[in-house]
């Protein structure tokens, strides 16, 4: 699937459009780096690559996001949203085939009833949009990876995406699982899509236990049952030995009964609220990491800073931003379960008060079943034996819960394992083909001869890229994210693999000239596929001819949006 046009719509009228071809796309600044007072920063050639990625199911805030200090440009939000503005992103088939199959994408920046979520005219909610999208792209209804990891690697404008290769998700987010999912599947490898969900909840089992071997160990709670029930059997022998009235032993089994009921959903309660205490933990673990910085200190050592360097590329505050965005993903998808856990507790302490009333009832019917004073201290001790007996075998129930769990866990993980690893010989098989196409072009475009393995040293498939030599080599982090997203599509090409066949990369400016002119005058052109790149116009070299490649020219007098 290629891009075919871009549109930045005002109702019927259109703001912008950009059409893009096959090959090398430039988003060129006009900006002359040589002026202090211009940065380049606020024109909207970055901006262009985020509104792709928000009609590919981007969340959108990126762009009205201030770049240097990443706080909110109202301005350009205000125009957005007061205007109603819609983006409308054309996906073709086949670029050389103007008459191929279209994906009409349209989104708006509103919210709730008048949010647009449209594709080819059809109106779509969030969850539906996203698998719609992913079902005409990739050609797949699998939950696992999402169309937003799938589409990670081909839209490289954040930051994670511009410093890792191949780990393009947001990070404090995702598991190893997740991102062995993400990897098999592009090389066409289908995974067990549970297996990420078993990882997790192995790990909150793991953490329970952690909790519960503070107050008593399993072997601990056995040897304290043991003496407990043989003293209850001693008092009960001696309780026998009296004459009392026939209800006595009836309503001492509905007491028992009832305080059964009381264990076992104060078991489940303290399940819940121990599950509950850990999440809320982990989010407080998390707000806690969060840098409480003097921004206006921060702010003034980076205008000192870009008094002598003035083409300074990034500030600290957008990567205390990008931080904090990371976190509070983490934190929301934490806090996923806390409702559900809420109506559980509510519904099962409704229950345990109820217990707790019949017990104190037949509790009371003992007390006045004229029990002389003996019998009544037997009782007594009896009651206390109990109520210990009961704290212990919740805890033990917990804990034989929690064993079960895991081993339950970890039998479905072997089974999964074991499959995947079936397919061990066709997964080294697919890196192997790929890693033709990745070593010729990244030793043409940086002398390295990189290469991408496959590892499962504990279950769990990790990819790495390396290179032949086995040391870092002179090549850039840019070079090397260009050499593996081309070879990419020409590995899926030559496998029928369904991909995204554009690359859109920002801050290719920091790659060496050589390299850049080599990568536009003969390496794209050999691959199938569109590299969509924002540039500063005096960053590029000079023996690049722009205007073969431009798309668009933007600069201080000419926005993207055309506001001032």
């Amino acid at each position: 699937m290629f891009l075919n046009e871009l549109e930045i719509c005002n109702g019927d009228k259109i703001i912008r459009s950009i059409k893009f071809r096959k090959g090398i796309n430039l988003i060129v600044d006009e900006t002359s780096s040589n002026k202090k007072t211009d940065s380049g920063n606020s024109v909207g050639k970055t901006t262009i690559l985020r509104l792709i990625d928000f009609c590919l199911d981007g969340s959108g805030d990126n762009i009205y996001i201030d770049p240097e200090f990443k706080t909110h440009n109202l301005k350009v939000e205000q125009f957005l949203k007061d205007n109603n503005i819609v983006i409308r992103l054309t996906l073709i088939t086949d670029i050389d085939d103007d008459l191929s199959e279209k994906i009409i994408i349209e989104r708006n920046f509103l919210s709730r009833k008048d949010k647009m979520l449209r594709l080819n005219n059809e109106d779509y909610n969030s969850k539906e949009f996203s698998k719609k999208l992913k079902e005409l792209i990739f050609h797949t209804d699998s939950e696992q990876p999402t169309f937003k990891q799938l589409k990670s690697k081909n839209i490289r404008d954040e930051k994670n995406k511009l410093l890792n290769t191949i780990r393009v998700l947001a990070p404090n987010v995702v598991t190893d699982v997740t991102y062995e999912t993400l990897h098999l599947f592009w090389f066409g490898i289908d995974s067990n899509l549970s297996k990420d969900k078993l990882v997790r909840d192995r790990n909150l089992e793991l953490r329970i236990q952690s909790r519960l071997r503070k107050e008593n160990n399993l072997s601990q709670i056995n040897q304290s049952l043991l003496i407990i029930n043989r003293k209850i059997q001693e008092l009960l022998i001696k309780r026998s030995t009296f004459n009392i009235n026939e209800n006595y032993d009836q309503d001492f089994k509905q007491l028992n009964i009832a305080r059964d009921k009381i264990n076992s959903t104060s078991t489940i309660i303290s399940r819940l609220e121990l599950r509950k205490d850990l999440i809320i933990e982990s989010k407080n673990d998390l707000e806690k990491s969060k840098p409480n910085i003097d921004h206006k200190q921060i702010m003034s050592l980076y205008d000192k800073a870009k008094s002598l360097i003035p083409n300074l590329q990034k500030t600290f505050e957008e990567t205390l931003a990008f931080h904090k965005g990371m976190i509070e993903k983490k934190i929301a998808y934490l806090l996923e379960e806390l409702p559900k856990l809420s109506e559980e507790l509510t519904s099962n302490k409704r229950n345990l008060q109820a217990y707790l009333e019949e017990e104190k009832r037949f509790a009371q019917k003992l007390v006045k079943s004229g029990a002389i004073e003996d019998l009544q201290n037997i009782v007594n001790e009896l009651n206390e034996y109990y109520e210990k007996k009961g704290a212990l075998e919740e805890q033990k129930r917990n804990w034989e819960l929690s064993y079960s769990n895991i081993k339950y866990i970890e039998d479905n993980l072997e089974k999964i394992n074991n499959e995947l690893m079936s397919k061990d010989e066709l997964i080294q098989k697919r890196i192997s083909e790929f890693n033709v196409f990745f070593s010729d072009i990244s030793s043409r475009l940086d002398g390295v001869h990189s290469l991408l393995s496959a590892d499962n040293p504990q279950g769990v498939y990790k990819f790495e890229i390396g290179n032949i030599d086995g040391n870092p080599g002179t090549g850039s982090k840019k070079s090397q994210m260009a050499s593996f997203d081309l070879a990419y599509i020409i590995f899926a090409d030559s496998i029928d693999l369904p991909c995204l066949h554009f690359i859109l990369q920002d801050q290719i400016e920091n790659v060496h000239s050589n390299q850049i002119t080599n990568l536009f005058t003969e390496i794209v052109s050999e691959v199938n596929c569109q590299y969509v790149l924002p540039v500063l116009r005096d960053k590029l070299p000079q023996d690049i001819d722009i205007s073969t490649y431009e798309i668009i020219s933007l600069s201080q007098n000419d926005k993207l949006f055309k506001i001032s």
